[in-house]
């Protein structure tokens, strides 16, 4: 697939995303960026590990800023708990550079966009309740 072709797949799933999906977005966009760091880190190319590093920053910084702690509950409390220490962790990265701290970071966002998966499953589940064969609702 050409780059314009994803570009404009990302836009479109984007543009037509739940919030649930928006987050699942950026988490993969986090996990691409750090993937790409590391790739960048075994080539000894401090420009390119410095830039995916830095976009993968920004997200987490725009994940954390749009929870809201008033009425998140214990999630966006447990939320803002885990950003504050992968943002450490990425900085401690950024300066030392440590494959062994990107590959556990990576690690952890692919947990915790699981356990987004399964919110969206929920969620769709109780908005659209099974059909059953006769057509009618189950």
């Amino acid at each position: 697939m050409s780059t314009d072709a994803k570009h404009a797949y990302r836009e479109s799933a984007v543009h037509s995303a739940s919030p649930v999906r928006l987050v699942m977005l950026l988490y993969e966009q986090i996990v691409q960026d750090l993937q790409c760091a590391l790739n960048a880190l075994e080539r000894n190319d401090i420009e390119q590990r410095s830039r995916e590093m830095d976009r993968a920053l920004a997200i987490v910084g725009q994940l954390q800023a749009t929870l809201d702690l008033d009425h998140g509950g214990e999630v966006a409390k447990n939320l803002e708990h885990f950003y504050t220490l992968l943002r450490a962790s990425l900085l401690e990265a950024q300066i030392n550079p440590s494959k062994t701290i990107l590959e556990t970071q990576i690690t952890n966002l692919l947990s915790l966009r699981e356990a987004w998966i399964e919110v969206e499953r929920t969620s769709r589940a109780s908005t659209h309740p099974p059909v059953s064969a006769q057509g009618g609702k189950a």
